[in-house]
């Protein structure tokens, strides 16, 4: 534990809060669209992907086949082919390891650990990360199952705007321009550069989101990294 300081703590901490949130959101959705809570709460354990659980809950409540709802799901959790590549390192060699760690895969634990320099406080970052907002989602679940006995329409919270709201607020101070300090060429290009992504990828999104169901746009904001690579 010596690599985990309190800023890290701190950080991880409020994004798992966040988490729970949502995962409150979700479980008040599930339960209205007609499973129990404990069905929520097992289908946030064994997938532990929230997007992909808002969109099966949502293509089967509107009628869709639990086939095509896997399928969505796949799609939808198809970056994680490249997050994996990103950390493997940070998983270890053994198979128990690696399995836990790609089940705790999830945007926030793989932007914080490759957020880190040192290899250990990679390690630290994606294992605290993954754990907190393991434990956070699935509570946030039982708690919104429960509640979403007494609400009618769990919509009307808005819940869901937590969760982007804290990614945002991570992914803020990476777009800020640099220190003067700081300020050498090549951090002043990686910056300009950054921002230019978050931009393209930010209209990417926006112009796909009336168009596509729910966490396609996101894939679709993936096409933003080429400006980078330009």
């Amino acid at each position: 534990m010596g690599n985990v300081d309190r800023a890290l703590v701190r950080d991880v901490g409020a994004v798992a809060l966040a988490s729970g949130v949502v995962g409150v959101s979700f479980g008040a959705l599930a339960v209205a669209a007609g499973l129990s809570v404990w069905m929520a709460l097992f289908m946030s354990v064994v997938v532990f992907a929230g997007g992909a659980q808002f969109v099966a809950v949502g293509m089967v409540a509107a009628g869709a086949t639990p086939v095509a709802a896997v399928f969505a799901g796949l799609l939808l959790n198809a970056r994680h082919l490249p997050f994996g590549m990103a950390v493997a390192d940070v998983l270890g060699k053994r198979w128990p390891t690696r399995l836990l760690g790609a089940h705790l895969m999830v945007d926030e634990s793989v932007a914080f650990a490759l957020a880190q320099r040192e290899p250990g406080r990679k390690r630290a970052a994606y294992w605290l990360c993954g754990g907190m907002l393991f434990v956070a989602w699935n509570l946030g679940v039982v708690v919104g199952g429960w509640a979403g006995r007494t609400v009618g329409n769990p919509e009307l919270l808005g819940l869901d705007a937590a969760f982007p709201a804290s990614m945002l607020a991570l992914l803020l101070p990476s777009l800020l321009p640099p220190k003067e300090a700081d300020a050498s060429e090549g951090v002043r290009l990686k910056a300009t550069k950054g921002r230019r992504v978050a931009l393209v990828g930010a209209l990417i999104a926006l112009a796909a989101t009336p168009l596509l169901p729910a966490g396609v746009p996101v894939l679709l904001s993936i096409l933003a990294v080429g400006v980078a690579l330009r």
